[in-house]
């Protein structure tokens, strides 16, 4: 008879859940995160609950990636084909990664200046950081650079996506924004932009320019990162924008 060890079974000050209250949930490894969603074990051996989030990392990472960029865009047909996990631990583990992606993303609701390439992409990365397709959006300011909305222009494929000038400047116009930010997912992961990021900003530049609607960046998001073409490219030199 195999005998597995249960939570129950550790000493109090070792158990997931009297850790975190104790010292935090940084303190904790990822399994023993996981553990406390799934709250029981089970899977193969009748494994405990930290087990079983060790089992689910480590069958996440057959895909040959790593296990937390699986998990965060995992579907709850791939997460029910583990053993150990059914649909009840499934959509709490779902509900937890979709948690912490409107965590990341929060803002204050005061409407907060835009200050920074990174303020811009943080007010974005809900709507474009972990898409598996590509989408073009637009964050539309007022003349004090507070946000008025963010609206998705196009969806593409999953390596590319069209947007032309016209259907953004079309959303500026009618929402009445004196600045715009421009941005838009690469679901490979890489930061670097594209020849088509490079000509279609060059346009957009162009357009703004001559409507008098200053482009304070593009931006291109990525798996938790971001790139600034405003900061990484001569086009802002080549084509000034108002103040």
């Amino acid at each position: 008879m195999t005998y597995c060890l249960r939570i129950a079974d550790l000493p109090t000050t070792e158990r997931p859940r009297e850790r975190l209250m104790s010292h935090g949930a940084k303190s904790l490894a990822t399994a023993e995160l996981i553990a406390i969603l799934l709250g029981t074990g089970q899977g193969p051996g009748k494994l405990s609950a930290v087990g079983l989030g060790q089992h689910l990392l480590q069958q996440l990472g057959n895909h040959q990636r790593d296990p937390l960029a699986v998990l965060r865009d995992i579907h709850i047909q791939e997460l029910t084909q583990i053993h150990g996990i059914g649909p009840a631990k499934a959509t709490t583990i779902l509900a937890a990664i979709e948690l912490g992606k409107r965590v990341f993303q929060a803002r204050s609701l005061d409407r907060e200046p835009i200050e920074s390439p990174a303020d811009a992409a943080l007010y974005l990365s809900h709507d474009l950081m972990w898409q598996s397709q590509e989408h073009f959006a637009v964050l539309l300011l007022d003349i004090k650079n507070r946000p008025i909305s963010t609206q998705v222009i196009t969806i593409g494929t999953a390596t590319e996506t069209l947007a032309h000038p016209r259907e953004i400047f079309r959303e500026v116009i009618r929402q009445g924004a004196s600045r715009v930010v421009v941005a838009h997912n690469h679901p490979s992961g890489s930061l670097t932009p594209s020849p088509e990021d490079i000509s279609l900003t060059r346009q957009l530049l162009q357009g703004a320019q001559f409507l008098d609607i200053p482009l304070l960046d593009h931006l291109i998001l990525a798996h938790g990162e971001f790139c600034s073409l405003r900061q990484t490219t001569s086009l802002w030199e080549e084509c000034p924008q108002g103040a």
